[in-house]
């Protein structure tokens, strides 16, 4: 069973027949941001060769033989990175959505998907929490970049984000290369995600026909796994 969920980041998680787990990220964040929030807090030992990451939406896919390969990346042409640009701080002057303080970068290049975080990267939860929570703002800001630039991909994702990747290379088109690369089945996957509405950057996933579990937050993406291992554990020692 492979599990992908998670808040402004998804989680697959393979299990085998072995009762071997195997964490699938599909995130939002950079790969810089990867390496030192979850990388760094993992055992440095072979587990790492059952390891695959997906950072910013599925957009590049990473494994680990020895070191870290990258085995595709989805960047955008230095054309499109600019037409993006562009057109997002036009329509975020159309939104007239203004905020007192940031915290870091509120528009970040990740490469193959750019990224708009309306409080900055390192806004604290929070103030995260507040700003949008009925996705309102947002929604508005989404209707008004697709009607600008419709031949890019724009979902909402997290708290205060909105993703732009290139049409079709999203959460979806990650799962599929697992699936490719792995030889599983999407019957075989469940998907954990805090977007997964029409609009949603975890809504892909769900589209593409993966069995979805919606939570609100990192807490209950964990909560959520937990359960799930504990009721695999159950049934491999009753069989």
């Amino acid at each position: 069973m492979r599990l992908e969920g998670g808040r402004n980041s998804g989680c697959i998680i393979a299990f085998h027949p072995s009762s071997i787990w195997l964490p699938r990220w599909s995130a939002s964040r950079r790969w810089p941001q990867l390496e030192r929030q979850v990388i760094s807090k993992l055992p440095h030992d072979e587990r790492l060769r059952e390891l695959s990451l997906l950072p910013t939406c599925g957009t590049k896919f990473y494994q680990y033989s020895g070191e870290w390969k990258k085995l595709y990346e989805e960047d955008f042409t230095r054309d499109e990175r600019e037409k993006i640009l562009s057109s997002l701080k036009k329509a975020l002057g159309e939104a007239g959505y203004k905020v007192a303080k940031v915290w870091g970068e509120v528009i970040e290049d990740r490469g193959s998907q750019i990224t708009f975080s309306a409080l900055g990267q390192q806004a604290p939860l929070a103030e995260k929490n507040k700003w949008d929570p009925d996705y309102t703002k947002r929604k508005k800001i989404k209707m008004i970049l697709d009607n600008i630039i419709p031949q890019f991909s724009v979902r909402i994702g997290g708290s205060t984000s909105i993703d732009i990747t290139k049409p079709g290379i999203d959460k979806a088109y990650g799962i599929g290369k697992l699936r490719d690369l792995l030889h599983i089945s999407l019957k075989e996957m469940i998907y954990i995600g805090d977007a997964l509405f029409v609009g949603g950057n975890d809504y892909p996933a769900e589209k593409a026909g993966v069995d979805s579990i919606p939570v609100k937050g990192p807490d209950e993406t964990k909560r959520v796994i937990e359960a799930i291992i504990a009721c695999l554990a159950d049934r491999e020692q009753a069989a």
